[in-house]
C-alpha cells in the first residue's frame, strides 16, 4: 500500500478527500437535504455544444447506443419534477476531452439543487457549504465578493461587453496571445475571460461571476430584468473555476428548444435529446437553483496541490 499501486495520490490524501466527502455530507444532512443516486449510463446526452460525451453499446433496445453521464443534472431534476424536494448527489462522471493539471476525463461532481430559491440565496448556500470546508481544512481566506460577468471585463480590462464589436475583441485577443481563426464574440470573450480575467481574481477571495450573457445561459433562465443576460454564475477561488451555477430554466418547451439549437450547431455529431426530462419539466418543475462543483478541483484547493492527478485514487493514464 506504501505507493498506492503507482498511484500518484498519498494516503494522507485519500483520508482527506473521504474526510472532504464527510463534510459535505454532514452540512446537507444539516440542511435537510436529501442524498440520491441517478443512472451513470442513458440512453438520452447532453447536446451542449461545449461538452463531447463517452457512448457504450444501447441499454436500451429502441436505440442504437447509451452515453456515460456528463453531470447528473437531467435525472436530479426528473426526480425533482417528481417532488422529492431539495436533492444532492456525489457523483461520478465522464467527459471526453485533454488530460492536464485540473482535468481529468473521469471526475467527481457534488451537485444539488434547493427549491424555492433564487440565484442569490444559492450563492448564500453555498457560501456556507464552502467556509464550513475552508474552517475544517484550516484554509485562511477572505470572505467573498460577487461582480456580473460584464463588471469583471470593466474592472479588469476596461472593456464594455455591450459595445465592443466582435473584430475588436478578436484584437484584444490577438494583443493577448492569441493566434489562430477568427474567434466569434462569446468565443472571444470566453478566452480572455480564461486568460486575462480568471488569473486576476483575488486568490484569497471566494469570488462569484454572475449574469453571464443569454448565448451563455446554458440551462438558466434568462434574467427578466435584462434579458441580454441569463442568472447563470460561475464560482473561483485560487484561480480555480469551481462550481457553475443556474437559477434553473424550468420551461420544458424552452429546454427543448435550447437542445435543438445545441444540436444544429452539432450538426453531424447530434446528441439523442432527453425526452424523458423534457416531459417531467412540461408536466411542472417547480422553481429552484442548483449548482455543480468539482469536488476534485476542490479537494486541490483546499489541500494546496497542483495537480489533479494527485488527489485522484487513479487518473486517467493509470485506471
Amino acid at each position: 500500500m506504501s505507493n498506492l499501486s503507482l498511484s500518484q495520490c498519498s494516503l494522507q490524501v485519500l483520508k482527506q478527500r473521504a474526510f472532504l466527502l464527510q463534510k459535505i455530507r454532514h452540512y446537507f444532512e444539516s440542511q435537510d437535504v436529501l442524498e440520491v443516486e441517478t443512472p451513470i449510463l442513458s440512453s438520452a446526452g447532453n447536446t451542449d455544444i461545449h461538452i463531447d460525451s463517452f457512448t457504450s453499446q444501447a441499454i436500451n433496445p429502441d436505440f442504437e447506443k447509451s452515453y456515460l453521464r456528463t453531470s447528473p443534472e437531467f435525472p436530479l431534476k426528473r426526480l425533482i419534477c417528481s417532488g422529492v424536494g431539495d436533492v444532492f448527489e456525489i457523483a461520478k462522471v465522464f467527459r471526453l476531452g485533454e488530460i492536464s493539471r485540473t482535468h481529468n476525463v473521469e471526475f467527481t461532481l457534488l451537485e444539488w439543487y434547493r427549491l424555492d430559491f433564487n440565484y442569490l440565496q444559492l450563492i448564500e448556500d453555498v457560501k456556507a457549504l464552502f467556509y464550513k470546508l475552508f474552517d475544517a481544512f484550516e484554509v485562511s481566506y477572505k470572505t467573498s465578493q460577487t461582480l456580473t460577468f460584464f463588471q469583471s471585463f470593466q474592472n479588469i480590462l476596461a472593456i464594455n461587453i455591450e459595445e465592443i464589436t466582435r473584430k475588436e475583441l478578436n484584437q484584444v485577443c490577438a494583443e493577448n496571445g492569441y493566434s489562430g481563426s477568427v474567434l466569434s464574440k462569446d468565443e472571444a470573450l470566453d478566452y480572455l475571460f480564461a486568460t486575462q480575467i480568471q488569473p486576476r481574481l483575488d486568490k484569497k477571495c471566494l469570488t462569484f461571476i454572475t449574469h453571464y450573457p443569454a448565448s451563455q445561459a446554458a440551462l438558466s433562465e434568462i434574467d427578466s430584468e435584462n434579458p441580454l443576460y441569463s442568472l447563470r454564475f460561475e464560482v473561483f477561488y485560487q484561480g480555480q473555476e469551481l462550481g457553475n451555477g443556474y437559477q434553473e430554466l424550468t420551461d420544458g418547451e424552452e429546454l427543448l428548444h435550447r437542445f435543438k439549437e445545441d444540436n444544429n450547431q452539432r450538426k453531424n455529431h447530434t446528441i439523442r435529446i432527453d425526452k424523458n426530462l423534457i416531459n417531467a419539466m412540461t408536466v411542472g418543475m417547480p422553481a429552484c437553483s442548483g449548482i455543480a462543483v468539482g469536488i476534485d478541483r476542490l479537494l486541490m484547493v483546499l489541500t494546496g496541490i497542483d495537480n489533479i492527478s494527485k488527489v485522484l485514487s487513479f487518473n486517467a493514464e493509470n485506471s
